[in-house]
């Protein structure tokens, strides 16, 4: 078993097409593939679209804002 860790990049037609060589013998393998996006530039905001009509608040938000000012 081998752990290869590669930069790649994703074309227009959303294929990641990859090209690593291995040491390992002809025949079938079984690949295990994490895929992340590269971190956002210092400075840049969060994007919270992702998040949109998932987060829910139970309760009054202007009571815990009031809880908060009284702890500092």
């Amino acid at each position: 078993m081998q752990v290869v860790k590669t930069k790649g990049e994703v074309g227009t037609d959303g294929r990641l097409r990859l090209d690593v060589p291995v040491e390992l013998p002809a025949g079938a393998v079984e690949l295990v593939l994490i895929v992340g996006s590269t971190p956002q530039p210092n400075g840049s905001k969060y994007n919270f679209a992702d998040v949109v009509g998932k987060l829910q608040w139970q309760g009054d938000a202007l009571e815990e804002q009031r809880k908060l000012r009284d702890e500092w």
